[in-house]
């Protein structure tokens, strides 16, 4: 009877997350539930893009409880031969499902659904008319692209030390190959664009989908903290003081030609990034042919909502310690950030020179809404000028091309999912 007792009494202990903690590799997960509440604090108190962030910061705390299991993932039973075993009387598949945050991932973001359902609302939720008004600022969302190629370049430059490598394994593909694949996936995530992220990944190097998930919507997140001493240190005061010009009236019929337009071009030019520039075109016609009010509602909010809540909770999942607290997920991090760092940069030189050059004031912070976190580099590039000047509203005239930005990240993602395979052959 105590025997009994006793023993259920140490399976009981042994079944706490307080045992899984002190167990080795559990201050790990203790570390990075920690940094669930971090992100959690700097949602609720900071205000730092609490729609995602709290998301994340939750989905970290919970795939990071001990023995909890709930972003395992959904796993198939396979004959021999690798083949997906089936009943034979049911005729369905056998299989194992894993936790519920497993299942969002697997179902949203490995297969790359996610991201163009978010693409899809985002276009819902977009007004392009600062960039049809002004088409220039096209130009300030295709620099602010700079920082993706910089960090292909420095993921492969980075094989070259002995002793780090991103790829441990080409997996039938040659080494060159795997590498262009990583370092693309890795690139992406300078453009500040976690759906483009993800779906790039998903297809280039599903390996590395996890930390390069958390690192794109981390610094999405981060763009108020990111952003502004970068704007600061390439400008002066007098620059960031520049008032712009109204905007000219966009009428009805250019609002729907324009996502049309897009798409033509797009199927004509890069048809490999149709999925994601299609996604955005779509929503937005959605927006603009007022005849689809409905549709266009559902997808600005109930699906957009539905979505974000799922993959907010699958990217915060792949925070996972054994998967998060190792030196190529910090790699990627910090190869992320420096991308983010120059796309940002590069807008608002570009932004410095065209102003220079033009006869119409440009103020150079809109060049920094270049990279295509929406409308978060916006609403900044509008707060540090409000900063400088508390009459000088650049919110609609940053919106120009922090759209430009998104189709940008887009249009190199497909650049990327194009030529790769064919350099790295």
């Amino acid at each position: 009877m105590f025997d009994s007792l006793s023993k259920s009494l140490f399976s009981l202990w042994t079944s706490t997350g307080l045992f899984g903690f002190i167990q080795p590799g559990g201050w790990g997960n203790f570390i990075m539930i920690v940094v669930g509440f971090v992100l959690l604090f700097l949602a609720i108190k900071k205000g730092f893009e609490p729609l995602l962030l709290v998301p994340i910061g939750f989905g970290a705390i919970l795939s990071n409880i001990p023995y909890a299991q709930i972003a395992e993932h959904t796993a198939y039973f396979l004959n021999d031969n690798g083949a997906v075993i089936f009943d034979a009387a049911h005729h369905t598949i056998i299989s194992e499902y894993g936790g519920f945050i497993g299942q969002f991932y697997d179902m949203g973001v490995a297969s790359g659904l996610f991201p163009l359902i978010i693409f899809m609302g985002v276009g819902a939720m977009t007004d392009f008319g600062p960039l049809i008004a002004n088409p220039r600022t096209l130009l300030l969302g295709a620099a602010a692209q700079f920082g993706i190629f910089m960090a292909l370049l420095g993921t492969v430059a980075l094989e070259a030390i002995p002793g780090f490598s991103f790829v441990t394994s080409s997996d039938g593909q040659s080494l060159a190959q795997s590498i262009l694949h990583v370092a693309a996936s890795i690139g992406i995530i300078g453009g500040a664009d976690g759906p483009t992220a993800i779906f790039t990944s998903s297809r280039l190097a599903p390996t590395y989908l996890g930390p390069i998930a958390v690192a794109a919507y981390s610094y999405m997140a981060l763009v108020p903290i990111i952003q502004p001493p970068i704007m600061r240190a390439l400008t002066t005061k007098e620059e960031r003081q520049i008032k712009m010009k109204q905007l000219r009236p966009v009428s009805k019929t250019e609002k729907i030609i324009f996502p049309l337009l897009v798409l033509i071009l797009c199927i004509i030019l890069l048809p490999s990034a149709t999925p994601l520039i299609g996604m955005l075109m779509f929503g937005n016609l959605l927006k603009e042919c007022m005849v689809t009010d409905r549709l266009s509602d559902t997808a600005q909010n109930a699906l957009m909502n539905t979505v974000t809540i799922m993959l907010g909770l699958s990217v915060g999942s792949k925070m996972q310690a054994e998967v998060f607290l190792n030196a190529t997920t910090l790699g990627i991090l910090a190869l992320g950030l420096v991308a983010f760092c120059i796309g940002t940069s590069a807008g608002v030189l570009l932004a410095k020179l065209m102003n220079k050059l033009s006869k119409t004031p440009i103020n150079p912070l809109i060049g920094a809404a270049g990279v295509s976190a929406v409308p978060m580099a916006a609403r900044v590039a509008n707060k540090v000028g409000l900063e400088e000047n508390p009459s000088n509203f650049l919110l609609m005239h940053a919106m120009g091309p922090n759209v430009a930005g998104v189709i940008g990240s887009a249009v190199a993602a497909g650049v990327l999912l194009a030529l790769v395979p064919i350099f790295g052959g």
